[in-house]
């Protein structure tokens, strides 16, 4: 049987944007894993794949499994070290794109506040959940455009900026927002699960200096969804 390559991350390469000797910039497929999991099972994933290229590769960020777009990946510890400071620092910028549940009901290309506390749902691992426990959690979004799934659905397309970076942050204040993804296995209930074969969710921009030369560098991937 054909392997198709939309529903199987191991038959399509990884796109890598951007190698110089400091760092690279690659473009994830959906379900594949940043770093190896727990089991032989799930030692198939990004860093591995890029370390069999670029032995001095080092992880700086994380994307879910589930998502797609573009990851930041250090060449040597050194200059991993920078980057992961200059992340503490939230001096990488980063935006995502999702479709989401529903018609969002505000003016498009404003931007609004998700301003959540979230916290692991202990029970529940990887779970989180909003609780004024949790760590303060901050998500920049706008409304792009309203749409209609392959179902005839009505959804809307949203471009979201991280200010914090917590597990899962986007996909639960989207959910807490009453708009969760279409596709989210985790956070969306089965009518929403069941409107696309992916999580629809791609880090589409990825903006720092550069931590050799300090020129500014800016990268760009366009969802296919």
């Amino acid at each position: 049987m054909p392997v198709n390559p939309a529903s199987d991350p191991g038959a399509r390469a990884i796109a890598v944007l951007h190698a110089d000797e400091s760092l690279l910039v690659l473009d994830k497929p959906a379900g594949l894993l940043s770093v190896p999991g727990r089991g032989p099972d799930k030692q198939d994933c990004l860093s591995a794949r890029v370390q069999g290229r670029f032995a001095d590769a080092q992880i700086v960020h994380r994307l879910d499994m589930a998502t797609s777009g573009l990851l930041l990946m250090a060449r040597g510890a050194q200059i991993q070290r920078s980057l992961s400071q200059a992340f503490a620092r939230r001096e990488v910028a980063k935006r995502y794109i999702a479709v989401v549940d529903g018609r969002v009901d505000v003016p498009a290309n404003s931007w609004h506040d998700i301003d959540l506390p979230i916290l692991a749902d202990w029970e529940r691992r990887p779970l989180r959940i909003i609780d004024a426990q949790g760590q303060p959690s901050l998500t920049r979004w706008r409304l792009l455009a309203h749409e209609t799934d392959a179902l005839g659905g009505p959804c809307s397309r949203l471009e979201l900026e991280p200010v914090t970076g917590r597990t899962h942050q986007l996909r639960v204040h989207l959910q807490a927002l009453g708009h969760p993804i279409l596709g989210d296995a985790l956070y969306a209930p089965p009518a929403v699960q069941i409107r696309s074969d992916r999580l629809l969710l791609h880090a589409c921009t990825l903006t720092f200096e550069h931590p050799g030369t300090g020129k500014a560098l800016n990268f760009r991937s366009e969802p296919s969804f």
